[in-house]
């Protein structure tokens, strides 16, 4: 199994298991208003920044010829994500079922903490360069090298990225080697000493490069901040800390995880459709492991907020998954947005992650809605899933555009040479 293939199951076990909005008690009307709009206000944020993100990184990446670091999800991927996550699911619950609660909490917490220091650093880091001015900087480089040799491929079928490394790699080995050619001085200083045959050549056997991380002040400074929510979470569990890690989870789930036709995006989020119905309709596994479940893979909001204030904590939540699935699918909606101003060379209309962000404003105030109404958790997917899907598919076919929309892929080939400059363009055909 790759890393997309876990990274796949993790997002769909992890974030989707919250399930979606619910409430555990009852509320005064201006405590569910304040819970309900910042729980709408906060998984629209991720949703537009994580969107724009991923068209910046994609784009990015297509220029770069490095199109291999963007993890897309391929059609088998899509089709199974359900499995996996309906595995996963009731995998968690089990282990509620059978196991100590308290302790499986623990380890959950600790996890957890890892990987939501590690994600809000990213999404803290470009806010810190532009709102903190640092008298000095200083970039660091972090470089970790194995003499195992990468799987050998033709030249031809090499991609920029791996083109690069070995160029990297070869001038690091030329570097280090160099001590090879002539004497060493000795530990006096002031003869020289032969070096023996093969005393140096352990500098010169690195073949592939496994870490390649830049950092600085500002990174660093990111992550003392991050680390201070981090704390704070660990200590006191506070609402405000838990949706800081859920909004960060969010944002790079959105941006990183990536549909890149759609075709893909309707198999997986048909599949989830009837994921989420049945875990929260059919059985009580879904909301067991939301409520059992002490880590910050939902937004909570504390319904008596008005009352209580900062230490209230009668919440309603709203799980990740719910954001998350179809925040990639209206990530997708802006990128084809973007090729197709590309190709009419015309500015960007956004005319269908417009179309796709509105859907899913609209799903889920019906997902609030009735779940107010009948006081029970609701399976979000059942109302994002239709109009997230029908309303994007309806305006293409209103504009004529049916066809393109799903021909468009996000290939690393054609749409990165649309978007070179058109000197660039010109010498590549010269070549």
């Amino acid at each position: 199994m790759n890393q997309s293939d876990i990274t796949s199951e993790n997002i769909t076990g992890e974030l989707n298991a919250t399930g979606n909005a619910t409430t555990r008690f009852e509320a005064t009307t201006e405590g569910m208003a304040v819970a309900y709009s910042s729980l709408l206000f906060m998984a629209l944020f991720p949703i537009v920044v994580g969107s724009f993100k991923s068209v910046a990184h994609v784009t990015k990446q297509k220029l770069s010829g490095h199109m291999d670091d963007v993890e897309v999800m391929t059609n088998k991927d899509a089709m199974m994500f359900p499995v996996y996550g309906s595995g996963v699911l009731l995998g968690i619950y089990l282990v509620f079922r059978f196991i100590d609660k308290d302790l499986v909490n623990v380890l959950f917490t600790v996890y957890f903490f890892v990987l939501g220091v590690i994600a809000l650093t990213r999404v803290l880091e470009p806010v810190v360069r532009s709102l903190i001015p640092l008298p000095r900087n200083v970039h660091y480089k972090v470089l970790l090298l194995t003499d195992e040799k990468p799987a050998e491929s033709d030249e031809s079928e090499k991609s920029e990225k791996e083109k690069d490394t070995n160029t990297f790699v070869s001038a690091i080995n030329a570097v280090l080697s160099k001590g090879d050619e002539g004497d060493a001085p000795s530990a006096a200083g002031d003869e020289k000493t032969p070096v023996k045959e093969n005393s140096l050549k352990k500098w010169n056997v690195f073949n592939d490069l496994i870490v390649n991380y830049n950092f600085d002040y500002f990174t660093i400074l990111s992550l003392l901040l991050s680390s201070a929510v981090g704390a704070w979470y660990l200590t006191k569990k506070h609402w405000i800390a838990n949706n800081l890690f859920g909004l960060a989870f969010s944002i790079n789930g959105i941006e990183f995880l990536q549909l890149d036709n759609v075709m893909n995006g309707c198999i997986l989020l048909g599949g989830l459709f009837f994921y989420d119905v049945f875990w929260v309709f059919a059985t009580d596994v879904m909301v067991t492991v939301a409520k059992s479940f002490e880590a910050p893979i939902k937004l909570i909001v504390p319904q008596d907020l008005p009352e209580k204030g900062l230490g209230a904590d009668n919440y309603a939540m709203l799980g990740l998954g719910d954001i998350v699935i179809p925040g990639i699918f209206v990530a997708l909606c802006l990128r084809i947005d973007h090729s197709f101003a590309q190709k009419a060379k015309k500015a960007v209309s956004k005319v269908y992650f417009f179309s796709a962000f509105s859907a899913y404003v609209l799903g889920l105030v019906i997902t609030i809605s009735v779940m107010h109404y009948f006081k029970h958790a609701q399976p979000a997917l059942l109302y994002l899933v239709p109009s997230c899907l029908g309303i994007p598919l309806f305006v293409g076919l209103v504009r004529g555009e049916i066809k393109p929309l799903f021909d468009y892929v996000d290939s690393k080939a054609k749409d990165a040479d649309e978007a070179k400059p058109a000197s660039a363009k010109k010498s590549k055909k010269e070549k």
